[in-house]
């Protein structure tokens, strides 16, 4: 059996807020705390150094050295996800310090959004990892990303395409059909979804390593969190896992349907709170009671 790899993310700079609860430094200031405050080199010393800041939180040990390879031990993983999405500058054309930085360094605000992605990808890549960044940097500086990045997409279809075609590799996402928190995006349109489309060569193809389906916290809790991730995710899992010429271009509802009503029964009988698998709202409650396959 293979081990399972785990890719560990932090959003940056644009999803850091949080970060500014233990360490209020790395926010612009108190009333505007995202993206993180580019101007400062104490921000890239902390996402350099968030290895210890994770296990020091968790009141492991202190020590840099064992810090650094104890991280490495638990995300051996090639991949390290930087994020890079949703990066609102107003924040810094907005704060008098980051501003005054910005002109001395003579940058717009896009300029440092590109400043503090490339920096990341400096700090992974000297911790060897390939750097994932969401596609918000790829559609912006393509240009400028290392070669070794790995471009996520998830804003819509054919981004893909464009990212294997500069050479870089690329995992699908689209969140027309992969967002689980779309709840009105039925089984049959996650089954069918194509990763490899409109891509036709075959160096290319092997540019695309697979796909995520994302499930975010909005419109989820402990109580529905479940049922709003099965069975869909199964549905996107099969695909990925199964040789193109078998499910493209046939009768899924004869094919792959029966399988996903099958496994939704199963992770019923185990516990796993997986919702109807033909809702159309996906985690709407069954019709009435019967057999876990009619609902």
């Amino acid at each position: 059996m293979r081990g399972i790899n785990v890719m560990a993310e932090i959003d940056v700079p644009g999803h850091g807020e949080s970060w500014g609860a233990g360490y209020p430094d790395l926010w612009p200031s108190p009333s505007c705390r995202e993206p993180l405050d580019v101007s400062k080199n104490y921000t890239f010393d902390v996402v350099s150094g968030l290895r210890k800041i994770m296990l020091k939180t968790l009141n492991i040990v202190s020590n840099l050295r064992f810090l650094q390879s104890d991280m490495r031990n638990i995300f051996p993983f090639e991949l390290f996800h930087l994020g890079g999405d949703e990066v609102n500058t107003d924040c810094w054309r907005n704060t008098p310090h980051v501003k005054e930085w910005l002109q001395k360094q003579n940058m717009t605000t896009k300029d440092a959004y590109e400043y503090f992605v490339l920096k990341a990808q400096d700090i992974a890549l000297s911790k060897n990892w390939s750097p994932v960044n969401w596609e918000e940097t790829f559609n912006t500086f393509p240009s400028k990303l290392h070669p070794e990045t790995v471009v996520h997409n998830w804003l819509g279809p054919g981004v893909c395409p464009k990212a294997v075609a500069k050479g870089f590799r690329c995992i699908f996402s689209n969140q027309g059909v992969w967002y689980l928190d779309h709840l009105d995006v039925p089984w049959d349109e996650v089954y069918t979804a194509e990763p490899l489309e409109g891509i036709e060569k075959d160096e290319e193809k092997k540019l695309v390593l697979g796909g995520e389906v994302c499930m975010w916290g909005e419109t989820a809790d402990a109580s529905d969190v479940q049922q709003t991730i099965w069975p869909r995710a199964a549905a996107a899992a099969e695909r990925l896992w199964s040789p193109r010429d078998s499910t493209s271009g046939r009768n899924v509802t004869l094919t792959a349907l029966p399988r996903l009503q099958h496994f939704r029964c199963l992770l019923n009988g185990r516990g796993v709170a997986a919702a109807p698998v033909t809702n159309y709202y996906a985690r709407r409650a069954p019709d009435g009671p019967g057999s876990c396959y009619d609902q």
